[in-house]
């Protein structure tokens, strides 16, 4: 089970009906946060959650709308009397971005561990969550994550007993453990069915249109993607500063074979994204306009 909650929907600065953009994860007693604007705070009480157990927070880039937020929330965190580590995920200058950003928030009680992607793309695990990252195409460097719950499969009861397996090995074996005794080596492909479906969220903003946005975004349980611009004709403007329309996502999204589409990151210009959601979903009929406090729980299909 994924909790996935859409705090703030707004690009460039926060308005009063609209946060900046930003999304939390809870997934099996951890929480990770994906962009930290300001007014996440807000965002985060309004619906009810608390920083206190945030673990991660990953950034997309490093333009004010995504990061500025973070020095208070630090705060908040140290604040709650915190003392667990503090991870934090996000590209190339990771350290000297948010050492830069401490000035104002220089004494905390817990450690941070930054974890720099220094590649067209990385893999990360936190938390038993599987965190793709990937390249995309903004001004400055910026990357997308999926978000995975992997699952093995079933544990297979006639395999481990005609193998003679005895029952103390059987749940160290279904948690992906080799086991050596003296009667040889048993493995968890021994015992186990094949990988069973899991869970993906793929998360993707200040970009345009890319192959490696539909490559990564495959076949996700939900695709959360910038649509700067519902107005069709602002398109070139996209084009200038690197975002996107809703149009362009919901290609993105038809391409990808996504389950759900929300759209995010609006221009502040942007008054009404429900005016757009017809033509949209001519492309992409499973799309929604994301909202400030949206939020689901995806849970596995043979739940």
């Amino acid at each position: 089970m994924l909790d996935i909650c859409l705090l703030g929907t707004g690009g460039m600065m926060p308005l009063p009906y609209r946060w900046l953009t930003s999304m939390m994860v809870r997934y099996n007693g951890m929480s990770l946060l994906v962009d930290c604007g300001e007014g996440t705070q807000i965002a985060l009480k309004e619906k009810g959650w608390s920083p206190k157990p945030i673990d991660v927070i990953c950034f997309t880039h490093y333009h004010a709308d995504h990061i500025s937020g973070l020095p208070g929330m630090l705060l908040t965190m140290g604040n709650a009397e915190r003392t667990a580590p503090l991870t934090l995920i996000g590209p190339r200058g990771l350290a000297r971005v948010v050492n830069s950003l401490r000035v104002i928030a220089p004494e905390l009680p817990f450690e941070m561990i930054y974890k720099e992607i220094n590649g067209p793309q990385e893999c990360f695990t936190e938390g038993g969550i599987r965190i793709e990252t990937f390249r995309v195409n903004h001004n400055v460097p910026c990357y997308g994550y999926s978000l995975s719950i992997d699952r093995i499969g079933k544990f297979q009861l006639e395999k481990a007993l005609a193998l003679g397996i005895e029952k103390r090995y059987w749940n160290r074996l279904q948690k992906g453990e080799t086991i050596e005794t003296s009667e040889g080596v048993f493995t968890p492909d021994m015992v186990l069915g094949a990988p069973r479906k899991g869970l993906k969220v793929t998360y993707v903003t200040d970009t345009r249109p890319t192959e490696g946005i539909v490559e990564h975004a495959k076949g996700s349980d939900l695709f959360i993607c910038e649509g700067m611009y519902g107005e069709p004709e602002k398109k070139e403007k996209a084009k200038e500063y690197k975002h996107m329309t809703f149009y362009e996502a919901a290609k993105l999204a038809r391409k990808a074979q996504v389950k759900e589409l929300w759209l995010t990151h609006y221009s502040p210009s942007l008054v009404r994204a429900e005016d757009f959601m017809p033509e949209v979903r001519r492309i992409f009929p499973a799309a929604c306009a994301g909202k400030d406090g949206k939020t689901v729980e995806l849970t596995y299909e043979d739940a």
